[in-house]
């Protein structure tokens, strides 16, 4: 690819629906992805977003959000999204449905297939795929996902103050989970599946000291009780088969995440629980320009706006890294022109 040819798509405004060649492509979106858009599109660079199986990502799934600043109110997640949607067209980021399905990052521009069928080239790429809750698998949970059912306590406990709910997990999350909701909620129960719990033994031990906090061993979900929200939670032991109806208003699944990140993990490292490793304080990758923000990165906080804190980072990482990448290019080319 010329360097006359990555000089003028970076210039042109708008977007050509027929290129098969784009200056900053954006995998998933979110707020890490819509972040993202809104700062390389006033940075110039025409992103073209992909949006990924799940347009606007978990978001999609929450009722309500308080805690992003910003809305004094607090708002629906679906609206949320919307409202960082328009703002990325806004400033002209091109954004279409549309999965991502294959990468290769061998060589420069990078080649990107979405649907398997449609190839693509970047310049530069930012991947905002997030990462996906893991759930039980369960009809009723599905069916009062965000009426009570809820994978992330420090989202969504605050509705809870002063209830009963219900935790499910042995790691590290559920006792991380079930110690956050400790702090506000009048009782917390924690299943466990088996006869021990899998989380450190520092957590164990503060979350067994807990005085408002139970633990049942052995023990898994039947069914999640209610209509138009949780009103209790069927559960069996495993060993005596015996079933019971627990009361609770919130049902906390706490089971791990799924970064969605396997397209990428022929060329980009992961670390254990597949996350994409960034090179530290930044959001670069082992592959020279590409950058990584949101979930897929991060397995520490997933918030909504430390989502949106790492999109403005790899947005501005990528605008740099274009400035420095082009101007090499655009003097190799002038170099061989006039040899």
């Amino acid at each position: 690819m010329s360097a006359l040819h990555h000089d003028t798509n970076a210039t042109v405004p708008g977007h050509n629906p027929d290129s098969t060649h784009f200056h900053c492509l954006i995998i998933g979106s979110g707020p890490a992805g819509y972040t993202a858009a809104i700062y390389a599109a006033r940075a110039g660079l025409n992103p073209v977003m992909y949006t990924g199986m799940q347009p606007g990502g978990q978001l999609m799934i929450t009722n309500d959000v308080e805690n992003f600043p910003g809305y004094p109110n607090g708002i629906n997640g679906p609206a949320m999204m919307a409202d960082l949607q328009a703002q990325a067209e806004r400033f002209g980021t091109d954004v279409r449905n549309g999965m991502v399905t294959k990468v290769d990052f061998s060589g420069w521009p990078h080649k990107i297939w979405v649907d398997e069928k449609k190839q693509f080239t970047a310049d530069a790429v930012i991947i905002s795929t997030g990462a996906s809750a893991k759930w039980l698998g369960l009809p009723s949970e599905q069916r009062l996902n965000g009426l009570g059912v809820s994978a992330c306590a420090v989202c969504d406990g605050f509705f809870y103050r002063n209830q009963k709910v219900i935790v499910v997990g042995g790691g590290d999350t559920a006792a991380e989970e079930a110690s956050y909701l400790a702090n506000i909620c009048e009782h917390v129960t924690v299943l466990v599946r088996g006869d021990k719990m899998r989380a450190s033994l520092f957590m164990q031990k503060r979350l067994k000291n807990l005085p408002n906090v139970t633990i049942l061993w052995n023990t898994e979900t039947v069914e999640v009780l209610g209509d138009e929200g949780v009103s209790g939670v069927r559960v069996r032991n495993r060993i005596t088969s015996e079933e019971t109806d627990l009361e609770a208003t919130g049902f906390f699944v706490a089971i791990g995440h799924k970064p969605n990140t396997e397209v990428f993990a022929d060329y980009i490292p992961l670390n254990e629980a597949g996350y994409i490793d960034t090179i530290k304080g930044s959001t670069y990758t082992n592959v020279p320009g590409v950058f990584a923000c949101g979930d897929a990165q991060d397995m520490v906080y997933r918030q909504a706006v430390t989502a949106a804190g790492t999109g403005c980072m790899a947005a501005l990482d990528a605008e740099r890294w274009l400035t420095v990448k082009l101007t090499e290019v655009a003097e190799l080319a002038e170099t061989a022109a006039t040899a």
